[in-house]
C-alpha cells in the first residue's frame, strides 16, 4: 500500500505543480506584471514546487536525508537521465547552441553547493548563502533577457511562448488552478514523504536512499517529458536549458528556502559518494557546452549507462 500512496502522492504533487504553474502565470500576465519577469521567477520557482514541499515536508517527518536526497539524486539524474533517454530516442544537436554562461553559474552553483556541505549541517545561516547566490543568478538571466534573446535562453520573451497562458482563460478558472495547486501540492508532499519513509524502514534502507532513487527518478519526471518532447521537434536549446536551469534552482532555491524550516544535517555518505557523483555528471556536459559536441545516440548509451549503474551501486 505504500507504493500505491507514494506513487499517488507524486501524482498529485505533479499535476499541482502544474496547475499552479498555469494559475500563477495566467494571473500575473492579467494583472501586468511583464512576460520576462513571469518566466524567470514565477514559472521557474513554480516548476520546482514540487520538490520544494517535498523538501519541506522531509524537515518536519524528521526525514531530511529525504530531502537533501531528493536535491542531489534530482540533479544526477537531470543530467545522466533526463538528457540520456532523449539523445537514445532521437540525439541532441546541441552543437547549435551557446550555454556556456549558464552552465558555468549552473557549475559555480555545484562547487559553492558542495562547500557548504562540508561544514557538516546546512543551517539558515547556509540558506541565505544559497539564495544570495540565486538572486545574483537571476539578476543576470534578467539583465542577458532583457538585452538579447539568445539561442539557448531559458526565459521566452513574449507571453505567447510563456507554456500554460491563455489569454481568454476566465478568472474563475485561474482561481480553480490555484487552487488545486495551493491544496494539491502540500497533500501530494506528504503522503510521498511519508509512504517513502515507510518504504525505507520496510526494506531497511535510508531515508537518503529513497531520496536519491525512487523521489528523485519521480521529481525529474516533468524534466524528462520536456527534454524528450525539446528532442522529437529538434529543439536541443530547450532541453539543454531546461536540464541547467533546474539543477540551479534545485541547488539554490529548494534547499536555500527548506533551510529556514529546520537544519539539515549532511550524511557522511554524501561527501564521501553522492555529491562527487553529482559533479562529476556536471562536468560530463563540457564537451557539449565548450566543444559543441552533439549529444548523439552512443553518448545518450552512455550516460543512460552510467545512472542505471549509479543506482545499482547505492541500492547494493
Amino acid at each position: 500500500m505504500a507504493w500505491v500512496l507514494s506513487a499517488l502522492g507524486l501524482v498529485i504533487l505533479l499535476l499541482a505543480g502544474d496547475a499552479l504553474v498555469r494559475g500563477a502565470v495566467n494571473l500575473s500576465l492579467r494583472v501586468g506584471i511583464p512576460a520576462l519577469i513571469v518566466s524567470l521567477t514565477i514559472v521557474a520557482f513554480g516548476t520546482s514546487a514540487p520538490e520544494l514541499l517535498i523538501a519541506i515536508s522531509a524537515i518536519d517527518e524528521n526525514a531530511p536525508g529525504l530531502a537533501l536526497g531528493n536535491v542531489v539524486g534530482s540533479n544526477t539524474a537531470n543530467v545522466l537521465l533526463v538528457l540520456g533517454i532523449p539523445a537514445l530516442i532521437s540525439g541532441l544537436n546541441t552543437s547549435d547552441c551557446d550555454t556556456r554562461k549558464t552552465y558555468l553559474q549552473m557549475l559555480g552553483a555545484s562547487v559553492l553547493f558542495i562547500a557548504l556541505c562540508f561544514v557538516g549541517i546546512i543551517t539558515w545561516i547556509t540558506g541565505l548563502v544559497l539564495l544570495a547566490a540565486l538572486s545574483l543568478v537571476l539578476w543576470a538571466a534578467f539583465r542577458s533577457a532583457k538585452a538579447h534573446r539568445t539561442a539557448c535562453s531559458s526565459g521566452p520573451d513574449d507571453a505567447d511562448e510563456l507554456e500554460g497562458v491563455d489569454p481568454n482563460m476566465p478568472s474563475w478558472r485561474i482561481g480553480v488552478f490555484l487552487a488545486l495547486g495551493l491544496i494539491g501540492l502540500p497533500l501530494g508532499a506528504e503522503l510521498l514523504v511519508e509512504n517513502a519513509s515507510i518504504i525505507a524502514r520496510t526494506y531497511g534502507v535510508s531515508d537518503t536512499v529513497i531520496g536519491l532513487t525512487l523521489v528523485a527518478v519521480g521529481t525529474s519526471l516533468p524534466e524528462l517529458a520536456t527534454t524528450v518532447m525539446a528532442a522529437l521537434r529538434r529543439q536541443a536549446d530547450v532541453a539543454l536549458g531546461n536540464v541547467i536551469g533546474s539543477n540551479m534552482f534545485n541547488l539554490l532555491a529548494i534547499i536555500g528556502i527548506a533551510s529556514f524550516v529546520g537544519p539539515i544535517p549532511v550524511d557522511s555518505a554524501f561527501l564521501r559518494f553522492d555529491l562527487w557523483v553529482m559533479l562529476g555528471a556536471t562536468l560530463l556536459l563540457v564537451p557539449f557546452v565548450f566543444l559543441r559536441v552533439d549529444i548523439s545516440r552512443m553518448w545518450g548509451l552512455g550516460l543512460t549507462a552510467l545512472y542505471v549503474t549509479y543506482i545499482a551501486i547505492i541500492l547494493v
